[in-house]
């Protein structure tokens, strides 16, 4: 399980006439944060920095990365992973933009300005749970529906989306932690050997 944000949201301070836009998102995989990275970029061309930290949870635990981006060395990057760090958010990438107002900050000035423009952002956010899961293809009879359903509802399986044809086609989320070979078996002897087709491996939202 591990703590993270829904979805976008950001922040934006002033100091001594800089302005700081904090913005953050999720993301799963590095390719999906230099994406994004790229994106904000050129979005803001015409500020003189945007520093970015993120951390991203992998099979082989968490990859993390900050940059500068021109700034002093250790004045931005680094304090927003840093706040990411202590609040212990994953698949999460902080970006800030700074345009500036004429008025050096100095060190201190600039690590307090790029860790309140995130703070600001990460109050904006709506926070969330997740943890690793699959999702699930498995077809039932229209007879079976309202007894899968509730069979749904006491293990822990979550139905995502129905297609209605000749028989019904669900798609269904599970925690890796509760799905296992008994829960497996335990849908097949109830309703007939359903076939039962994994997906996709995904982090699924727990709280």
């Amino acid at each position: 399980m591990f703590k993270t944000i829904e979805k976008e949201a950001s922040g934006i301070i002033i100091e001594k006439k800089s302005k700081f836009i904090a913005n953050i998102y999720y993301v799963d995989k590095e390719e999906e944060a230099e994406k994004i990275l790229t994106k904000i970029r050129k979005k803001y061309y015409d500020a003189r920095h945007n520093c970015y930290a993120y951390r991203i949870k992998t099979p082989n635990g968490i990859i993390q990365k900050h940059s500068d981006d021109g700034e002093p060395s250790g004045t931005a990057g680094a304090p927003m992973l840093n706040i990411l760090e202590k609040k212990e958010f994953v698949n999460v990438i902080a970006i800030t933009t700074r345009y500036f107002g004429g008025i050096l900050l100095g060190t201190g000035g600039l690590v307090k300005a790029y860790s309140d423009a995130l703070n600001e952002a990460l109050n904006n956010a709506i926070k969330i749970k997740k943890e690793e899961g699959y999702i699930l293809e498995i077809v039932i009879k229209y007879e079976d529906m309202t007894r899968f359903k509730q069979f749904c509802a006491q293990n822990g399986l979550t139905i995502i989306k129905t297609e209605y044809a000749e028989t019904v086609k669900l798609i269904i989320e599970v925690s890796q932690k509760k799905y296992d070979q008994e829960l497996e078996e335990k849908i097949k002897i109830n309703f007939q050997n359903i076939p039962i087709h994994i997906k996709e491996q995904k982090n699924i939202i727990i709280e």
